[in-house]
């Protein structure tokens, strides 16, 4: 059974951090491209990030968090990682974390593409 587990959400501060992970089990994730999504209470789910897989494998950032947030991988773990800094109000959601087989070296934000996903992490960030 192909299963993602997301872990690392909470409560944060403005300009806070967080790490989520998404570790994979039943795959190997790092065959997988990967992407990070969220969904903010009455708002439709947005990609956050993207990563393809194997070497050279591009990475992509929702303009919202470029240079705030990384994703990255540990295929020692079988585990992916977003790594988010400066966090702001408008980053409070659940996030989800979704992988699809590719070869490609590039990653999309299409939510259809991915067809394994977790269930989800919440991340709050309030004063």
């Amino acid at each position: 059974q192909l299963q993602l587990v997301e872990s690392g959400g909470g409560n944060v501060q403005p300009g806070g951090s967080l790490r989520l992970s998404c570790e994979a089990s039943g795959f190997t994730l790092k065959h997988y491209t990967l992407a990070w999504f969220r969904q903010a209470p009455g708002k439709e789910r947005e990609a956050v990030s993207c990563s393809a897989n194997g070497s050279g494998g591009r990475t992509d950032y929702a303009g919202s968090v470029k240079g705030r947030f990384t994703i990255s991988r540990d295929n020692t773990k079988n585990t992916a990682y977003l790594q988010m800094n400066s966090l702001k109000p408008e980053d409070t959601a659940i996030y989800f974390c979704a992988a699809t087989y590719s070869r490609s070296h590039y990653c999309a934000f299409d939510s259809n593409q991915y067809d394994v996903w977790g269930q989800g992490t919440q991340v709050t960030v309030s004063s």
